[in-house]
């Protein structure tokens, strides 16, 4: 039998949004938001009711409210600002307004001239009951209104007394919530940096950052590069793993399983004699050289981002002074990791079910809490899907509470309700399947998902086009066209996109076989040289796309994104806005590499607030043209061989007066 409650509670509250799982995970925001709430709130009867959302930060026992107003069908809704990093609670009221209740109905009762002396009498005593719960002058206020009404007055004059909009105002000041409704639970709101919504990722293994060919690269020449990173627009430089390597099994070139004695090993392959996790490779230099590279990082506004992979390799110190946190098999040895029928003997995983996993898991954390000490506060997690999800929602959270602002990068290429569930238990952004989905279609139907589900309150995308690990077949083409693509579909799909910058910005097109999606000669396995001075670089398209995306803040968020039709499945036209509305980007781009492609936009103008009496400019932020179009319908044409896209930024006629008209 369920509990018996207060009946005299009538209002019920239900599908409170954003409630993730009934409340089991928090949502997701960044500092500055505001945060829209809705439910569905309503009553037996025909009584008039009101609502508020009640919140506060985790740091503070007070309540603050803010009211909810009623949009359709029962629905209501509510907002408040997140000013602080950090865990935000709220919940929802709701009671019966007998107050507005008798308002509304005196209303229609003066309108059919059926009111009478009875009516305003309950409305005196609603008053004075209001003027209880008063403190101040509002309370001597109301008890006067009260006794005014109560005196016999003429109709007219208790009319325009009783319907004044001064005490309507000052009478919902104080409300009568003895038998309000209180939503069961609270709901938690994680509020991360600014960063976790909007960034620009560039990846680079700092052992091939060497100016010259041929000698292992090391951290100082790593932070000779951040300028050039940084001049790029990138915000974000991401480290694959910087810990000693393994030498036991170590892998050769393009993944051979033997090795030369000149290999340098995988950096996945973690731990050596010299150290593991919380170690620095001593080619690359020392823990003070990575201080100094995070604190140069600093100085030109990014973020570096450390790579995290609970693996280690068979001569990690771990091996020998905790073979608990291993699984042995029935022969004694240690069991390696494995898909079969591919053997990683490099590698060992950890045991996530060992008798010593509260040991485990401290450990673990503590790697993270080592590298926070070094100032940073961006990690990438390496296959977070391999490891137990228990530890990552204690893990991160935990590591949140001591420093709010840090972040969690789930690359976990997997199922969807896998990838999602890592979201859920605390990573702040995740790697999607953007860089397979090429046709329009896809591309809309996916992004969709993204951005206009319930998905979006807990999962942050990151495109990447490429990664170390994913050359795709598009980008196999070879042609700058296909990397133009990739680059203009991630960096204006996304708020947060990253690449992997070296092989990107070179068009690394090989494979190391056909039908693989590794690189020949990958950076994983051996030091590579690159000639970022090419001519044929697509560095100045990166740095002017990065641009774009810092002086446009409508591609500074993902919820905003709609896509609009097109007559010609090889274009694919979508827009975004700013939360004032007064950046509006439209982006069109050519998604065949090869052929010229042509066709008709139709954008929604009424939606776009455009004006479709009058004509409007859509000036391209990538070439400097400027078209000047008129209607919903307009035609675009894109040549690979030229530009495969637009970026416009559409301003808006405005009439001023009637001397004269301008663009906005």
């Amino acid at each position: 039998m369920p509990t018996q409650q207060d009946g005299r509670r009538r209002v019920i509250i239900e599908s409170v949004s954003p409630e993730i799982d009934g409340g089991r995970f928090p949502a997701k925001r960044t500092i500055g938001d505001t945060v829209h709430i809705e439910a569905d709130i309503f009553t037996d009867g025909h009584d008039s009711i009101a609502a508020a959302v009640l919140y506060r930060h985790e740091s503070s026992p007070a309540w603050l409210e803010r009211p909810m107003k009623p949009l359709v069908n029962d629905r209501w809704a509510g907002e408040f600002p997140v000013s602080q990093l950090g865990r935000y609670r709220f919940t929802v009221h709701g009671w019966v307004d007998h107050w507005e209740t008798w308002r509304r109905d005196l209303l229609k009762r003066i309108a059919a001239n059926s009111d009478t002396p009875v009516d305003y009498l309950i409305g005196a005593n609603l008053i004075s009951e209001a003027a209880e719960r008063a403190k101040g002058p509002d309370h001597d206020w109301l008890e006067q209104k009260a006794g005014l009404l109560r005196t016999d007055k003429d109709s007219e004059t208790r009319r325009t007394l009783a319907t004044d909009s001064a005490l309507d105002e000052v009478v919902l000041r104080y409300p009568d919530r003895r038998f309000a409704t209180e939503y069961d639970r609270e709901i938690i709101i994680v509020v991360d940096p600014v960063r976790a919504r909007f960034s620009a990722w560039y990846e680079l293994f700092p052992r091939s950052t060497a100016p010259e060919p041929g000698r292992h690269g090391t951290l100082a020449d790593c932070e000779a590069r951040l300028p050039d990173i940084a001049e790029m627009g990138f915000d974000v430089v991401y480290l694959p793993p910087i810990h000693p390597i393994g030498s036991t099994f170590r892998k050769g070139k393009n993944n051979s399983v033997v090795a030369a004695s000149d290999d340098v090993g995988s950096p996945w392959a973690i731990g050596a004699p010299e150290g593991g996790h919380k170690s620095v490779h001593p080619a690359l230099g020392t823990l003070d050289d990575f201080r100094r590279l995070v604190k140069r990082a600093s100085d030109l506004n990014l973020q570096i981002a450390l790579d995290i992979a609970f693996q280690v390799s068979p001569d990690h110190p771990y091996v020998n002074g905790h073979e608990e946190w291993f699984r042995s098999r029935p022969d004694g040895t240690i069991q390696y990791a494995e898909n079969p029928p591919k053997k990683y003997q490099d590698i060992y995983p950890f045991d996530f079910e060992t008798p010593k996993w509260h040991e485990l898991w401290h450990e673990l954390k503590s790697i993270f809490k080592f590298w926070m000490d070094q100032g940073v506060r961006i990690f990438r997690v390496d296959n977070p899907h391999t490891k137990a999800f228990p530890f990552w929602e204690w893990c991160i959270t935990e590591l949140k509470r001591e420093a709010p602002d840090v972040l969690f990068l789930s690359e976990a290429f997997t199922r969807p309700k896998i990838m999602y569930r890592l979201a859920k238990l605390g990573f702040s952004q995740s790697y999607t399947y953007f860089p397979w989905r090429n046709a329009k279609y896809e591309l809309q139907a996916y992004l969709t998902e993204l951005t206009k589900t319930q998905v979006r309150d807990y999962f942050r995308p990151n495109q990447w086009p490429n990664t170390p690990d994913i050359l795709t077949e598009f980008l196999q083409i070879g042609s700058r066209a296909a990397f133009v693509i990739r680059l203009l579909l991630a960096a204006t799909l996304g708020a947060n996109y990253g690449m992997y910058g070296p092989a990107f910005e070179l068009m690394e097109s090989r494979p190391v076989r056909p039908g693989s999606e590794e690189y020949l000669d990958s950076e994983k396995y051996q030091i590579r040289h690159w000639e970022l001075d090419r001519a044929d670089s697509l560095r100045e398209l990166i740095t002017l796309v990065n641009s774009i995306r810092r002086e446009n803040p409508a591609l500074q968020n993902d919820w905003s994104l709609e896509f609009h039709p097109v007559d010609n499945d090889q274009l694919i036209c979508y827009s975004k806005r700013s939360e004032d509305g007064s950046n509006l980007i439209v982006t069109l781009v050519n998604l065949d590499p090869h052929y010229k492609q042509g066709g008709f936009i139709d954008l929604p103008l009424d939606q776009l607030k455009i004006d479709e009496k009058h004509p409007y400019q859509a000036n391209d932020l990538l070439t400097g043209a400027r078209y000047v179009w008129t209607g919903r319908r307009n035609y675009v044409e894109l040549d690979p061989a030229s530009v495969s896209g637009h970026i416009l930024r559409i301003r808006r006629r405005l009439r001023v007066e009637t001397d004269f008209e301008y663009f906005l």
